[in-house]
């Protein structure tokens, strides 16, 4: 028997249901492939994977129904600077996931009006371990997990598959001393917190993380990405707008020269002109196009 396995109304089921339509109608390509995708998916909605400072966090499972199989999966989290944002906000960010064939994971985390740096990254790694010890139980496929994410979100997926078990940002879990994923997906993340906390790129969102802890520095330091290059790290891609005024674009070239020369394989996307993201259509589909690319170029996926 699967263990929390409860499901609820699809999201996508909610939001084309709700209308009836005439039996004449005739729906368009589009509204037609939502239908077909809500009709394909079971949804495990609030599933507690950690229970710390007194908050139980959740996560929701899209896995798919017929799956022969495990499946490739991916694990998102959201954006909102560390202090804000949640899971639900975020859910249609994983669709172009669902149709593709993933099992989806979408993550709740600590936010920082409830404990500051480093919790969100401690809640994230816990999760990736609570899908690695309860895959079976989905359909997940222990050997083609990704992690990605927006922003602050980008920045977890980016601490998520890189820290190391000496970094000591695991105690809040048990069990498995072997975690990795097979690929990072990085949406314009923060890779040097302690550059967003002091000094021309300050940003509100980073001091208020980091709060006024004395060692905030040092902390800083701890969470951030590009501390933890090394070779043997996860295939990584990044898309980043080069006009970007809330994560400096210099965040994705730095991370891209570390990983050149740590020979870790990488991708850097640069969207011309954009911002922190509200990509047109275009800029999104091509973004997308080269992450799905990139994942069969790791094996993740099947070569289109």
């Amino acid at each position: 028997m699967r263990r929390h396995a409860s499901p609820i109304v699809g999201l996508l089921t909610v939001v084309f249901c709700a209308v009836a339509l005439p039996a004449h109608a005739q729906l368009d390509e589009h509204t037609q492939w939502a239908l077909d995708l809500s009709r394909h998916y079971r949804i495990y909605s609030n599933i507690p994977y950690l229970t710390a400072n007194n908050l139980q966090v959740k996560l929701d499972i899209y896995r798919p129904l017929g799956a022969d199989g495990p499946q490739p999966t991916v694990i998102y989290f959201h954006g909102g600077g560390w202090v804000g944002g949640s899971k639900e906000g975020a859910a249609f960010r994983l669709m172009p996931y669902l149709a593709n064939g993933f099992v989806a994971v979408n993550v709740q985390y600590r936010l920082g009006r409830v404990s500051l740096a480093p919790a969100a990254v401690e809640d994230t790694r816990c999760a990736l371990r609570w899908v690695l010890q309860n895959a079976e139980d989905y359909d997940i496929d222990t050997s083609r997990i990704i992690v990605t994410g927006h922003s602050a979100g980008g920045h977890l997926s980016l601490t998520t598959g890189m820290l190391p078990a000496s970094a000591g940002l695991d105690r809040q879990c048990v069990g498995l001393d072997d975690v990795s994923v097979a690929a990072i997906v990085n949406w314009y993340g923060i890779t040097d917190v302690a550059d967003l906390i002091d000094g021309p790129n300050t940003k509100s969102y980073a001091v208020e993380w980091l709060g006024s802890m004395p060692d905030r520095e040092a902390i800083a330091q701890r969470v951030s990405p590009l501390t933890y290059i090394r070779r043997g790290l996860p295939p990584t891609i990044t898309i980043h707008g080069d006009a970007d005024g809330v994560v400096p674009y210099s965040h994705a070239t730095r991370l891209q020269e570390a990983l050149d020369e740590a020979g870790v394989p990488n991708k850097l996307v640069t969207i011309p002109g954009g911002g922190h993201g509200g990509f047109s259509a275009e800029q999104s589909a091509r973004a997308y196009a080269a992450i799905m690319d990139f994942l069969a170029e790791h094996g993740i996926l099947e070569k289109r």
